[in-house]
């Protein structure tokens, strides 16, 4: 079952209106963890740079976003958790990281459609219209029985006999809001033939678009907060006090090569050296005192919070009330047992 915007927008707007709210401020300099989201990465974890890119267009091996970079923030010590996802509302969100090789990569401040990266062969391809790729900023949800809780920087990339080589198998994948806001798995949108939006894309203040990016250079996400699927991302996060963002671009890459950007990580020397270069955030958000089961925030658990709750099945989502990036029996139980 999928939640609608239409649902989701009323939640918000009963949030905004609620009695009792506060505002919270988290900003971190550096991040809980951060990884090269790649199937190769022997290093999970510790690597000191992680690189952006697709697969080659047409290939049938891999993510079509095949190299990601998941950055990791815990809110938990400036934004209270568990009042419920549907108890915050977030009115800032930037995240930024910094750019690890020396003008490889053209910079590209717009989405470009999927039709850019398909086979030159394909009846529906069109041209890039401009020079690079974007570099988008995403959420990330999670598969092989893994959850929000449960996946460190350091998981193994899939799991069982699944193999590396095959697409949709890792086991934390970028999400972003499809064409109703249900998040979804984003990192195969070009075999899927839609173009997903990102919840940001990264700006360089200051840069012309084409230019290349050097070394050292600050890129900035503010995630746009006006989409309902990127509030529910966050407002689940921050019920957790766990915010895990996926960062990918589809530059077109053959056998490992290409103009790719690279990006610091925490375990860099020169980060470790300077203090310089880790990816930060800010976030503000409001909260309201509602009863965490208290979907809609009108003051009681009832009907309306389990067609909302329902509307969520199997998604992350504000319905997720025990925080493990899921909505599913357990959280129904948790709202059946505080029904009045």
């Amino acid at each position: 079952m999928r939640t609608t915007l239409a649902t989701f927008l009323v939640t918000s707007t009963v949030l905004a209106t609620a009695a009792s709210a506060q505002t919270y401020t988290y900003t971190a300099e550096t991040p809980a963890l951060d990884r090269w989201n790649y199937p190769f990465n022997p290093t999970p974890g510790t690597r000191i740079t992680a690189s952006t890119f697709g697969n080659a267009p047409g290939a049938p091996e891999f993510d079509n976003r095949d190299g990601q970079f998941i950055v990791g923030f815990n809110t938990s010590p400036s934004i209270p958790t568990g009042l419920g996802a549907s108890s915050y509302l977030v009115t800032e969100c930037i995240v930024s990281i910094t750019v690890a090789n020396d003008f490889v990569a053209a910079y590209d401040p717009t989405v470009d459609p999927y039709t850019a990266f398909l086979p030159a062969s394909d009846p529906s391809y069109i041209a890039d219209a401009d020079p690079g790729q974007p570099i988008e900023l995403f959420g990330t949800g999670y598969r092989n029985g893994l959850t929000l809780a449960s996946w460190t920087e350091t998981t193994p990339y899939t799991t069982g006999s699944q193999s590396v080589l095959s697409p949709q198998v890792r086991s934390a994948y970028a999400v972003g809001g499809d064409s109703i806001g249900v998040l979804v798995d984003v990192s195969n949108s070009v075999r899927e033939r839609w173009t997903p939006s990102p919840f940001a894309v990264g700006i360089v203040d200051g840069l012309k678009p084409g230019s290349l990016l050097a070394e050292g250079t600050t890129m900035r996400f503010a995630l746009d907060l006006e989409s309902p699927a990127v509030q529910q991302f966050l407002s689940a996060g921050l019920h957790a006090g766990k915010l895990r963002f996926s960062i990918t671009s589809l530059t077109m890459v053959t056998q490992g090569t290409g103009p790719f950007p690279a990006f610091y990580t925490k375990e860099n020397p020169i980060v470790s050296a300077t203090g310089i270069g880790d990816a930060t955030i800010t976030i503000t958000a409001g909260t309201a005192s509602c009863a965490p089961a208290d979907l809609n925030c009108d003051r009681v658990v009832n009907a309306a919070d389990l067609s909302l709750l329902l509307g969520s099945w199997g998604i992350p989502g504000p319905a997720d009330l025990n925080g493990d990036g899921l909505v599913n029996a357990a959280d129904l139980s948790i709202l059946l047992g505080s029904w009045n």
